[in-house]
């Protein structure tokens, strides 16, 4: 079963969300990584990109498939996880920790409010 961690909000899409002093860190989900299989290649928004949620900015390659990674909140890219570039197999061995993608300063911290808890998630999923 994923792990599905009660401090984050998650998007439909997958994405999860760590929001501290309106910066959100992005990332994707125990689930999606899972679904995913072995992450080979990882493309990230730069930094000074402004994001609109819902819009695709990022991409993961995995042995089976690429995917699209969807900005679950607005704002503009601090930083990014220069990490992944060499290591993209972080996304698989710590989705939640060292295999984050990029952080936003929120432009609309109510947007929050429309992700999902993590028993919404763990609903979605079916875990």
């Amino acid at each position: 079963m994923s792990q599905i961690l009660p401090e984050l909000k998650y998007a439909k899409s997958h994405e999860w969300v760590r929001c501290q002093d309106g910066v959100a860190l992005v990332g994707i989900t125990d689930h999606a990584q899972h679904e995913l299989t072995d992450v080979v290649f990882v493309e990230l928004p730069t930094a000074g990109r402004v994001l609109k949620a819902g819009e695709a900015c990022a991409v993961v390659e995995s042995v089976k498939t690429a995917s699209d990674i969807y900005a679950p909140v607005s704002g503009q890219v601090t930083e990014v996880n220069a990490l992944l570039s060499d290591n993209p197999g972080l996304v698989n061995s710590d989705p939640y920790g060292a295999g984050w993608f990029f952080k936003v300063s929120l432009t609309d911290p109510a947007e929050l409010t429309r992700l999902m808890d993590d028993a919404g998630y763990r609903a979605q999923v079916g875990g």
